[in-house]
């Protein structure tokens, strides 16, 4: 396991470049390109999530809430917990800052390649409208990039696993339960305790998970729904009480984001630009823009106008990461906790909610993990059965499910260091084709775009 980890970790470099090129520098030409009109469009955007431009007789599967709401539940997650702290960790409050600006570029990311999935939609062999980067990569560029699209969907099959999602929640419980655990890595004794108890969280969730995914996108969009407006108020208002309490540390806090984002030697590596890459590389596994994901669920979306679903699909990177993320940032830095924990992970993150909710913060986050790791995981499945579809086909596709909730035992007792660098891995690989064909493509949009808010302004949204 360690030859494996340590072969990941010899690629990483090389995966942190081509992200740090393509999402920061593509989504800096998508922004100035779409002359910032999508961003002026942001209180739009609201009213059309809100149902306030639907048709009835509009094709697609769910709204555009339920679409939005199951993409969120994709990306909020133990991203925005445990990814902030690793984040803190291995580069400092600076960090922060990056994963803001990746953020706001990857609004308008989004905004394109969300608003692609509808251009170019297709049916499945069930007569289903399927949409995402493999269907505007094939119909968009044509039949001569259909490789391209194969590459997407085959580092999707590893990407679009919930192995740090499950990893994380694993780590949570074993430290929340058993403070004193020492969390032993894949590998340890039969008649260890603490890898007994990773087994059965990893089949306790892989159990639940089952229960959902082989319901279909109709049941998961249902699932994601009700929960994620429900965990994102309860985080928010745990966050609220800490900040209240703690008022007077949030603008000292806010400044060292700022002051350290510049710091060159802040990063445990790197520097200066260790700092930039890791903040990419979190905010990408945070809110997904430039990988892919989102515009499988968008493209399933009742709707005729791409640039609605593209204003909607803008607002993910926005409350994932802009608000979800920043939260967790500010609790940490005020708490103190960055400076004291010794270990990646959620760890930090516990040690900062233990100490500012009277002693009981961590036993109520690992309540709001649960929920997140569970929409998750949801979710997810989701992104994994549209790959080993297009590849195959619908029939075959399903199968995905049966791997997914395999590979979720695996996580549950895998180190965090092999999770985390098998991921960042596979997304910069989906990265790759989805941004080629996003940037390729991105005049079409703009000619769409321009189409729109005409109309929009003519009162014929």
């Amino acid at each position: 396991m360690d030859e494996i980890n340590n072969f990941l970790s010899s690629l990483i470099p090389y995966a942190e470049w081509v992200m740090l090129f393509l999402v920061i520098g593509g989504g800096l030409y998508l922004a100035f390109y779409s002359r910032f009109i999508p961003y002026r469009y942001f209180r739009h955007a609201i009213g059309i999530t809100a149902g306030k431009y639907d048709h009835a007789e509009d094709p697609g599967e769910v709204s555009h809430l339920q679409a939005l709401s199951a993409a969120v539940a994709a990306t909020v997650g133990l991203g925005n917990i445990s990814g902030v702290a690793i984040a803190i960790y291995r580069g400092g409050p600076g960090v922060i800052f990056w994963i803001w600006l990746t953020a706001i570029l990857g609004m308008c990311i989004k905004f394109y390649s969300c608003s692609l999935a509808i251009m170019y939609r297709s049916e499945d062999i069930d007569g289903n409208l399927q949409g995402g980067p493999m269907y505007y990569i094939t119909k968009g560029l044509g039949k001569k990039a259909r490789s391209l699209a194969v590459f997407f969907c085959v580092a999707g099959l590893v990407g679009f696993l919930g192995v740090f999602t499950v990893n994380q929640f694993t780590q949570t419980f074993m430290v929340v339960v058993d403070p004193e655990t020492t969390l032993v890595p894949l590998g340890g004794t039969a008649d260890s305790p603490q890898l007994y108890w990773k087994l059965v969280i990893g089949l306790v969730l892989s159990a639940i998970t089952s229960l959902v995914i082989f319901g279909g996108l109709k049941k998961i969009a249902k699932v994601a729904t009700a929960i994620v407006p429900f965990m994102v108020v309860l985080y928010f208002l745990a966050v609220l009480i800490v900040m209240v309490m703690n008022a007077e540390k949030i603008f000292p806090s806010l400044q060292l984001i700022i002051t350290e984002a510049f710091n060159f030697n802040t990063a445990i590596e790197g520097g200066f630009w260790g700092i930039v890459i890791l903040g990419v590389r979190r905010a990408v596994f945070s809110n997904e823009a430039g990988l892919g994901s989102a515009p499988m669920y968008h493209g399933q979306s009742k709707t005729k106008e791409p640039i609605q679903e593209g204003l909607v699909a803008m607002l993910g990177p926005f409350i994932d990461t802009i608000i979800v993320c920043t939260l967790t940032a500010v609790v940490i830095i005020l708490s103190g906790a960055y400076l004291e924990a010794e270990s990646d992970g959620i760890l930090m993150t516990l040690i900062a909610f233990k100490k500012s909710l009277f002693g009981y913060g961590d036993v109520l986050l690992m309540l709001i993990v649960a929920a997140f790791a569970l929409s998750t995981l949801f979710t997810y499945s989701y992104y994994g059965v549209k790959c080993l579809s297009f590849l195959t086909n619908a029939t075959v596709g399903k199968w995905f499910n049966v791997y997914f909730v395999a590979t979720i035992t695996f996580a549950a007792v895998a180190s965090v260091g092999l999770v985390i660098n098998l991921i960042d891995l596979a997304y910069a690989l989906m990265v790759i084709p989805n941004m080629i064909a996003v940037l390729y493509l991105s005049p079409k949009v703009n000619a769409k775009m321009k189409t729109y808010f005409v109309n929009y302004k003519n009162g014929k949204a």
